[in-house]
């Protein structure tokens, strides 16, 4: 009996959303902004990270969810496991947000645009744009 409920446990958080911070970027090549302007690159590196942040929250959001789920159906009620729905399109966009974010700064750190994405504490962050 034991052994089952060890079973059941391992196979729903194995299906449990990823946080977003534990979601890799996904590989975006730097030619695809290889013809932007420092100006364009500083709108699209804007775009793209309020883009992240939306998409990093409800990812985590996601993820609490199917915590919350998993919990309930171990302990309470186990149809709630159905409720569990682990990592779909909202993550493939995250990771695909991440490449484009990682393609910028390359293009940009070649271009001497000086734009970064300070990755920290906070869920994603906005583009630093050092003009001399």
């Amino acid at each position: 009996m034991r052994f089952s409920i060890v079973i059941l446990a391992a196979a729903m958080l194995a299906g449990c959303a990823s946080r977003a911070s534990d979601i890799t970027a996904a590989y975006v090549s730097p030619l695809t902004y290889e013809s932007y302007t420092c100006d364009q690159l500083h709108e699209e590196a804007t775009r793209v990270s309020s883009r992240a942040i939306a998409a990093t929250g409800a990812q985590n959001q996601r993820a609490s969810n199917d915590a919350v789920a998993t919990g309930v159906s171990l302990i309470l009620f186990w149809p709630a496991a159905f409720l569990v729905r682990g990592d779909g399109a909202q993550a493939a966009e995250l990771a695909r947000l991440k490449g484009e974010m990682d393609a910028i700064e390359q293009v940009s750190t070649r271009k001497q645009c000086g734009i970064e994405f300070q990755r920290g504490p906070q869920p994603m962050a906005t583009p630093v744009v050092e003009r001399g």
